[in-house]
């Protein structure tokens, strides 16, 4: 069986397309003030519209319920950095087995591709623990399902990999063979912008 990856789009958005996101965005960024307390919106638009290749990534993002929104900025190079915010892993995104390594090594029952080729086809990374923590510190995450995360090169060399999410009101990270995958497991990424 042959697995085709999906290429990264490089081409801009329309005109009628960009406008869309960034009222999407900016619905999401004053829905959600705790998120980025301090920050403005202009400043934002302002730096996604001189940045129109994050554009389309953040589409992509959008476009597979990641529903991304400013989590932070960099007050040193004035860059803005996004997470995916949906209430559970985005759907677009679920039924993925961790990696390109995992993905080969199934020998039946291949999912569609995996979280890290998809991530990278879409111009994102994986969150890593210390980022979902940090997501999960601005809200109430993955409820119902869970994200794989970056996982660290000594527990991907064993074969596993891991993932988080939240129960009982507290966050877990837990670890599976990467070449796993569920209908309840996704994966959330960031950008910078």
């Amino acid at each position: 069986m042959i697995h085709v990856h999906r290429k990264k789009s490089k081409m801009a958005l329309s005109a009628e397309q960009s406008v869309a996101l960034l009222s999407i965005l900016e619905a999401r960024f004053e829905k959600n003030i705790k998120r980025h307390n301090g920050l403005a919106w202009a400043q934002v638009q302002a730096r996604l519209e001189a940045n129109p290749e994050k554009l389309v990534v953040l589409h992509e993002m959008e476009s597979t319920g990641g529903e991304p929104d400013v989590v932070g900025h960099d007050k040193t190079t004035g860059e803005y950095l996004f997470f995916d915010c949906a209430a559970e892993s985005p759907q677009g995104r679920r039924s993925l087995c961790y990696d390109s390594e995992a993905l080969e090594a199934r020998k039946a029952n291949k999912p569609a591709d995996s979280a890290v080729n998809m991530a990278a086809a879409m111009g994102i990374e994986l969150l890593t623990e210390e980022q979902y923590r940090q997501l999960q510190q601005l809200g109430r995450f993955d409820a119902k399902t869970s994200s794989w995360i970056k996982t660290p090169a000594a527990i991907r060399k064993l074969g596993g990999a891991l993932f988080m999410d939240r129960r009982y009101d507290h966050v877990f990270v837990y670890h599976n063979g990467a070449d796993s995958y569920y209908a309840a497991r996704g994966f959330r990424g960031w950008l910078k912008v």
